[in-house]
């Protein structure tokens, strides 16, 4: 087996960070040794097949993006990553596992979404992926289904109070699969926002002729965040299932999530980059050359971006540091502008929803280290212990100790890094962050101890990564 040193770097971790050398042999992580220690008299640096030079560079545990969707049927078209080119994008940004998620929709069969799944990600993927599954109907045999996604070690599943027709599922289903999930130990993950309101909404505002691109997040007003939080919450205090609410954009749901919390349930929640960074200020504020306001759909996701002016952004980055929600993950699904988000040109309610960000995690929330908002420390326990813990991966990832599985990133906190569409991986013809500059830089990249990204190469291959079987979840209270 190939071994590897990672010499003269500092290691960090969700609790401290050390100066300590990392010794990889084969696929694992087998010793952190302090720098200039030889092992039986030997020079680490000549005994083994590879070093690499991380001094004065922080030797992190690889990123984990929990929330993506590659090749997802969506709104007429599908997003524009596949497996292959989508978690090839990931690596480059210092990711090395995605959890995607299979798709049931209204009307189909547990089991036969969970199968094209595989069959999309099985030898494309060039990092490690898993599966979160999605119920988009709820009867007998879709429940009886569930011990058996358990097995498979899919032990997450989402649902969607939100997209009537499609992935929507009432409170008496919600109910339902709760109580199984429950029994099982599954933990549910829930896109909060009231569908059937935000419905009724687009339709008036349409009717008014206000059909720009701005007026998505307008009818996805807050308040159907709020409200869709609350619900869900309540639902799980009844049945007892843990709840992880997924893309949480506005101050007034993570209020929600806090005060249950402080109540003592396990009731959890993510926030994406968008939410951080971008707002719909800025979004009624865009204008091009070629697309004139609907430049504005770029930045069409959903749940919404929220107003700047209302401290959403401040609130979010509050909120964890505070530990009211718990970890970052992109939700990452891509559209280009031309043949996809242009579908809904003249309609903002048939705009494709979604935001490619899986490249550019690691290095926006590294950014927010740099600005002070969170710690060194606090960017890797929420960009890949918490996730590795979340969702039943803790100790084979989110973590460099002996016996974890070899996901490296050596990162330079002195380089930099311009994100654009004219320089990122991702299968997108534009870029939500164009323009956007990072304090620092991914330099070197290992995935199960082989390196997959160095010095500005790709190194990896197609099929490189392997499905993640994943145990239950290990951050309950």
């Amino acid at each position: 087996m190939t071994t590897t040193l990672i010499t003269g770097g500092t290691v960090v971790s969700s609790t401290g960070r050390t100066t300590a050398d990392v010794l990889v042999d084969g696929e694992k992580v087998v010793a952190l040794i302090a720098p200039g220690t030889t092992a039986l008299g030997t020079d680490l640096t000549t005994a083994v097949d590879t070093v690499v030079d991380a001094t004065g560079k922080y030797v992190i545990p690889g990123g984990i993006d929990a929330h993506t969707h590659f090749e997802l049927p969506f709104g007429g078209t599908e997003a524009s990553d596949s497996f292959e080119s989508g978690t090839r994008a990931a690596a480059w940004g210092g990711t090395t596992s995605v959890i995607d998620f299979a798709v049931q929709t209204t009307g189909t069969k547990v089991p036969d979404g969970l199968a094209t799944w595989h069959e999309k990600a099985a030898g494309n993927c060039a990092i490690d992926y898993g599966f979160h599954q999605i119920l988009g109907g709820v009867d007998e045999e879709s429940l009886a289904y569930m011990p058996k996604l358990v097995d498979e070690g899919i032990t997450s599943y989402k649902m969607f109070m939100a997209y009537p027709g499609v992935f929507y599922s009432d409170d008496g289903q919600i109910l339902r699969a709760m109580q199984k999930a429950a029994e099982l130990g599954m933990l549910t993950m829930m896109h909060a926002e009231n569908g059937p309101a935000i419905d009724v909404l687009a339709a008036q505002l349409a009717e008014a002729g206000k059909t720009t691109p701005y007026y998505h997040g307008i009818a996805r007003a807050w308040q159907m965040e709020e409200e869709a939080t609350h619900r869900a919450i309540m639902l799980s205090n009844l049945t007892g299932a843990p709840l992880y609410v997924v893309h949480v954009s506005a101050k007034q749901a993570v209020a929600q999530l806090a005060a249950a919390r402080d109540d003592g349930m396990n009731v959890f929640g993510e926030t994406c980059p968008q939410y951080l960074y971008l707002s719909l200020e800025e979004q009624l504020g865009a204008s091009s050359d070629e697309w004139g306001a609907f430049e504005g759909a770029k930045w069409v996701c959903s749940t919404p971006l929220r107003s700047r002016a209302e401290g959403h952004q401040d609130h979010m980055w509050q909120a964890l540091r505070t530990n009211d929600l718990q970890m970052v993950s992109t939700d990452h699904c891509p559209f280009c502008m031309k043949g996809q988000k242009e579908l809904g040109k003249d309609d903002f309610r048939k705009i494709p929803n979604g935001i490619g960000s899986v490249e550019h995690r690691m290095d926006l929330l590294y950014q927010g280290v740099v600005t002070g908002e969170i710690t060194l420390e606090r960017w890797v326990e929420i960009t890949s212990t918490t996730p590795a813990r979340m969702f039943g991966l803790y100790g084979r990832k989110g973590v460099i100790a002996p016996g974890a599985d070899a996901d490296i990133v050596v990162y330079d906190p002195k380089g930099h890094t311009t994100i654009s569409a004219a320089t990122h991986h991702m299968n997108m013809d534009h870029s939500a962050w164009e323009g956007f500059e990072i304090d620092g830089h991914v330099d070197t990249v290992l995935s199960r101890g082989k390196v997959i990204v160095d010095g500005g190469e790709y190194l990896g291959a197609k099929g490189d990564g392997k499905y993640l079987k994943r145990d239950l979840t290990q951050y309950l209270v």
